[in-house]
């Protein structure tokens, strides 16, 4: 059984705490947050858990095996570093860290201390996207020629990151674990109408080696929330929407077909309309699958599906997206 610290018990973190609470696999809890009220507050739901103002108590308890990170990003690799140099495996909610060269370092503290590094992307511990990704694997949709996803609404605008560090590491964790692949072009644009230099909207263009490309819109400026993605391949599409109380899968039997020209230089299209599927999916809460794994991992060896190392690919990429839209609102002023 694995006894863990959970620091950080803002928005996410009591989420978190309640999984942990309720898994197995739990040995033990110490919940820490320099916030006195919510400390209390969440000592008050759990009277049977330790608490600590100070992360340097869970770093010196040496009966913790694991530190669970849900603070601000900036604070992302000074305490994961701190974890992982005493010896203690650590989850981090997304994103992993505010930098490739982080994220590098706590991957390669990771691997040679033989700890468990994990970062917090609950999308693919969902149900919609798992079986998302059994479809694609199982040829049914074909190759994939591009995906369109959409990630906006209204609020909540972030003091310290842009909306692409806030909102993009979902989308961009879904579709690398969908195509079993990281882009080699990233780019994007966007503005920042509300607060000055912290852009909240943006359009990121993405491509793949495999020749598959994808745009992701994500915005705290919508008028409803929104939660889409479009699937195209050469012989089915696929919408997955998060915002649908049932259906949040459908597949379509739609597409076009090149037929043979009967004469030199004289091709046809074939336009093709079929059935409409909704699968079945799989009823479970993504958070707890999430937090078994974690535990899991430690007790067993094995390698996460959202690895430290899968986190920094994510991270590559909000740092490139990033950096593209900031130089693009440079130039306009």
């Amino acid at each position: 059984m694995v006894k863990t610290g959970v620091v950080g018990l803002g928005y996410w973190g009591p989420n978190l705490l309640r999984n942990l609470y309720a898994n197995r696999r739990n040995g033990g809890l110490v919940i820490c947050d320099s916030n006195a009220a919510r400390l209390n507050k969440m000592a008050q739901h759990y009277p049977d858990i330790q608490s600590t103002k100070k992360y340097q108590d869970l770093i010196d308890n040496d009966d913790l095996n694991a530190i669970v990170i849900a603070t601000d990003v900036s604070s992302h690799f000074p305490l994961a570093k701190q974890a992982l140099l005493a010896g203690k495996h650590v989850f981090v909610e997304k994103p992993f860290a505010a930098s490739v060269e982080e994220a590098q370092e706590l991957v390669d503290l990771g691997k040679n201390n033989g700890l468990v590094t994990m970062v917090g992307h609950t999308f693919m511990f969902s149900p919609p996207v798992i079986k998302t990704k059994e479809i694609i694997d199982s040829g049914d949709l074909g190759d994939i020629h591009f995906i369109t996803s959409s990630r906006v609404n209204l609020g909540l605008h972030q003091k310290d990151v842009s909306v692409i560090w806030d909102l993009a590491p979902h989308d961009f964790s879904m579709l690398f674990y969908w195509l079993d692949e990281e882009p080699d072009f990233v780019e994007a644009f966007g503005h920042d109408y509300v607060l000055s230099g912290i852009p909240d909207v943006a359009f990121i263009n993405l491509g793949f080696p495999s020749g598959a490309t994808a745009n992701v819109q994500v915005a705290w400026l919508a008028p409803s929330k929104l939660r889409k993605t479009v699937i195209v391949g050469s012989r089915k599409m696929l919408i997955y929407d998060d915002t649908e109380p049932y259906e949040k899968i459908k597949i379509f039997d739609k597409g076009v077909d090149i037929l043979e020209p009967k004469t030199f230089g004289e091709y046809q299209l074939s336009y093709r309309t079929g059935d409409i599927i909704s699968p079945q999916i799989d009823s479970f809460e993504p958070l707890h699958s999430e937090m078994e794994e974690f535990l899991r991992c430690i007790e067993t060896g094995a390698t996460p599906r959202t690895s430290g190392r899968s986190g920094m690919g994510v991270v590559k990429a909000l740092e490139i997206a990033d950096k593209s839209l900031l130089a693009k609102l440079k130039k306009q002023q």
